[in-house]
């Protein structure tokens, strides 16, 4: 990499006026899949694995088949979003592109609600992790730190925090293959706590129910958000916008498969029935370790522990380069402050600083508080749903409505967007009342500074010769 030049403003497009910075394009197709398995994390059913069991009354490895059926409409509407418009900013390009300027605002103000606080929630676990492994420094103290850590290495620019992080999954891959290895071992020696179909099929009492199992899946989807954020990488990408859609499906299908693979050995292994944890919810949170702990041995729950926490600030040094795009692209394009749009040596430092500084806030605020994770968690959904739904209607906008990219196909632009917004809806319908408000408040801000920002006439910038083509 280049040594970081001095601020600049280097026009890209002559309708975006001054301001307007450009990013180096550095990333393969190797980078984009190791950002986006950060964000998810491999390991993300760890945490939740006792409460979808509970819910699903133990068919919690069929509950990810659904799920990453259901996220797969999401990720495919991307892959044809990001050839019409391969721009930073992810969704809110696409919205501008198929629903309009106004939708667009909305869309990327959505966003990054989700963008900001997601985070924010990944420093949180990693500072709770490493508290538990060393209590005498305060969780709060190792949150600040994973942020100071992740948020130098994105300052020294996305190349390298690929690398780092491409070192960090490798960590967390092996550890999460040594489970495997260690899981399939104990069945052969010892055989299965329950049944070998139950995570499929449910286990015993109250039995299998199609109703519980799509309720777990409204908790289940939340473990994908994140591989959204690949597509903000897209004006930073070599080789082209199909390189960037072929990277949001992989990544969907290989974490699905590790999810579906992790979350079965575990329900083979339970100490517990489903039914014991749902009547027990205070140990659901602990559900995974304790089973890591009964089957295997402490030092692979210790292990398990470890890698979390380091997967866990690396998710979120994704998820703050992903922010820090969104906060440049709709600033370049004049919906926040135009500074925010500056760029040194290719990378969006300005903007990196302010979505590190409002992931601190909130994550240090959450650490020092008992009741912090619930408050941040039950709000980093809305705003993504919201976006995705948006992203499936600007799929059927582009394609179908204005057949910009010529005669449409009516199963990729028009049934699977579809079904995916129907389910990101009933995602939404299904989250908390607090998650459902806090989303309602966040939209009625986007939609004023929608109307305070067309009464003080904000120009607009025009498609650009980069937001032109077909899918």
């Amino acid at each position: 990499m280049a040594p970081p030049a001095a601020d600049t403003a280097v026009e890209t497009d002559p309708a975006r006026g001054p301001g307007s910075g450009a990013l180096r394009r550095s990333l393969g197709f190797r980078d984009l899949v190791v950002y986006g398995l950060l964000f998810i994390a491999p390991m993300a059913p760890v945490g939740i694995f006792g409460t979808l069991d509970a819910r699903s009354h133990g068919a919690v490895a069929l509950v990810y088949v659904v799920a990453t059926v259901a996220m797969a409409c999401t990720a495919f509407s991307y892959a044809q979003m990001v050839r019409v418009a391969p721009q930073a900013g992810s969704v809110f390009a696409y919205a501008r592109k198929g629903l309009g300027e106004g939708a667009g605002l909305i869309a990327g103000w959505m966003a990054m609600l989700d963008y900001l606080l997601i985070p924010a929630v990944a420093y949180l676990f990693s500072g709770i992790a490493l508290n538990a492994l060393v209590p005498e420094v305060a969780a709060w103290v190792w949150t600040a730190l994973a942020v100071l850590v992740t948020t130098l290495l994105n300052l020294w620019g996305v190349r390298a925090a690929a690398r780092v992080g491409f070192a960090v999954l490798a960590l967390e891959i092996v550890v999460l293959v040594v489970f495997v290895v260690s899981a399939v071992v104990v069945l052969v020696r010892d055989g299965a706590q329950r049944g070998w179909l139950s995570p499929l099929t449910g286990d015993g009492s109250p039995g299998f129910s199609v109703a519980a199992v799509l309720g777990a899946v409204s908790v289940a989807v939340l473990s994908y958000l994140g591989f959204d954020a690949i597509a903000s990488f897209a004006e930073e990408v070599t080789g082209g916008s199909r390189r960037v859609a072929r990277a949001v499906l992989f990544c969907l299908a290989l974490t699905g498969g590790l999810f579906i693979v992790q979350t079965y050995l575990a329900a083979l292994l339970a100490p517990m029935t489903a039914a014991e944890l749902a009547a027990e919810p205070g140990r659901q949170g602990a559900a995974f370790y304790d089973t890591v702990d009964a089957a295997v041995g402490p030092w692979l729950h210790d292990l398990v522990a470890a890698g979390k926490a380091v997967g866990a600030a690396f998710a979120a040094l994704a998820g703050q380069a992903a922010a820090g795009r969104l906060l440049f692209a709709m600033a370049r394009e004049r919906r926040l402050p135009r500074g925010l749009a500056r760029t040194s040596g290719g990378t969006p430092r300005v903007a990196l600083l302010v979505a590190a500084g409002v992931t601190t806030v909130a994550a240090v605020w959450a650490a020092r508080r008992d009741d912090g994770l619930d408050h941040l968690v039950s709000v980093v959904d809305v705003g993504a749903l919201v976006a995705f739904t948006m992203l499936h209607a600007s799929v059927v906008g582009w394609f179908v409505v204005r057949r910009a990219g010529g005669p449409p196909s009516w199963w990729r632009h028009l049934v699977v967007p579809v079904l995916g917004a129907g389910v990101t809806l009933a995602v939404i319908a299904t989250a908390s009342r607090a998650a459902q408000v806090v989303g309602a408040v966040w939209l009625a801000a986007g939609l004023i500074v929608l109307v305070a920002q067309r009464r003080r006439g904000v120009p607009v910038a025009g498609p650009g010769p980069r937001g032109g083509g077909g899918a």
